[in-house]
């Protein structure tokens, strides 16, 4: 999944400070949570990420319900399983690696929503989903078309599966910060694990 980082460094303090977070807490994501961090020389640090015990809880978002229909997985992996192996041939991917992904993010629920706005089949945020020309989300097609393309393209930047399965969960800035290594957060090492898992059990059963 692709997450928006925040962060910004300004001398700025008090009413100041949070009027400019208020202002990008706004523009950016309104359902991050924001992180602060005055440092020795004033700077203000905003994140929305707990980088080090310096940073301080500012701004916590009002998490939204995810919604996905696991009963319906059965159905839906047969129902979608022609199309994920089309594009996933037309970009030239293991389709049992795409099919991994899938199981992950949605459990093949092309209406799945996140408590973090992601939605479909691959779980598409609205800027990965803008950068592939995706218009509504909700169509399989669309949202596989550019879940694969944006797939591909991490794997092509990273080399590795891993990485870029790391970078598909926590986005490719957060792999990048930490020296194209799978970024050190509890919920990106347990998706990377799981779905590598799945993929491997998918290609021992073909």
């Amino acid at each position: 999944m692709f997450r928006t980082f925040i962060k910004k460094i300004c001398k700025l303090t008090g009413t100041a400070a949070f009027a400019l977070l208020t202002c990008i807490v706004v523009v950016e994501n309104s359902a991050a949570d924001i992180y602060k961090y005055i440092d020795k020389e004033g700077l203000v640090h905003l994140s929305d990420r707990r980088i080090n015990a310096n940073y301080k809880l500012l701004v916590r978002s009002k998490a939204r319900p995810g919604r996905v229909n696991v009963g319906a997985f059965p159905a839906n992996r047969k129902k979608f399983t022609a199309l994920i192996e089309e594009q996933a041939k037309r970009y030239r991917l293991d389709a049992d690696l795409v099919h991994a992904v899938v199981m992950m993010e949605s459990a093949y629920d092309p209406r799945a929503v996140s408590s973090k706005g992601a939605v479909g089949l691959m779980q598409l945020m609205p800027g990965t989903a803008s950068r592939y020309g995706v218009d509504d989300r909700e169509n399989p097609a669309q949202n596989l078309n550019g879940g694969v393309r944006y797939l591909r393209d991490l794997l092509i930047q990273f080399r590795s599966v891993s990485l870029a399965l790391a970078a598909y969960n926590a986005g490719e800035g957060a792999v990048l910060r930490y020296g194209k290594q799978i970024p050190p957060y509890p919920e990106t090492q347990r998706y990377v694990l799981k779905v590598l898992s799945h993929y491997k059990k998918l290609k021992g059963a073909s």
